[in-house]
């Protein structure tokens, strides 16, 4: 099941012809992935693993941070926030993903926190 959601996000970020010139909730595989961020957010966080552990996703992490990761964390962050800082400080990858997230919903405690693990180099004119 991870795989279809996974497909289905591909599909919204990597400029299928059927989305040229749609807004966000009109993109294919968006409205899956927001659902599922809401109503099943242990298989989203499966989901978003998953999909940054594709190394067809190098080019794409900021787009997963800034939709699914900030989501996720603005929906349900008491439940996944001790995950993300584990993950943070063992995978600079993930830890550089985070530095595109934004408050959005997130709670003060929960965005402290994210800020303490992000690594913010290269986003937002930031020196690598």
């Amino acid at each position: 099941m991870v795989g279809a959601f996974r497909v289905g996000w591909w599909a919204c970020w990597q400029g299928a012809p059927e989305n040229k010139g749609k807004e966000n909730g009109e993109l294919i595989g968006f409205d899956e992935f927001d659902w599922i961020v809401r109503k099943h957010p242990e298989h989203a966080w499966r989901c978003i693993l998953a999909t940054g552990s594709d190394p067809r996703a190098q080019p794409f992490l900021g787009l997963l941070a800034a939709g699914p990761i900030e989501d996720l964390l603005g929906i349900h962050g008491d439940m996944f926030i001790e995950r993300v800082e584990q993950l943070a400080r063992q995978d600079p990858v993930f830890a550089w993903t985070l530095g595109v997230v934004w408050q959005c919903q997130m709670t003060d405690e929960i965005w402290a926190r994210v800020q303490q693990v992000w690594d913010r180099r290269g986003w937002d004119g930031i020196p690598e």
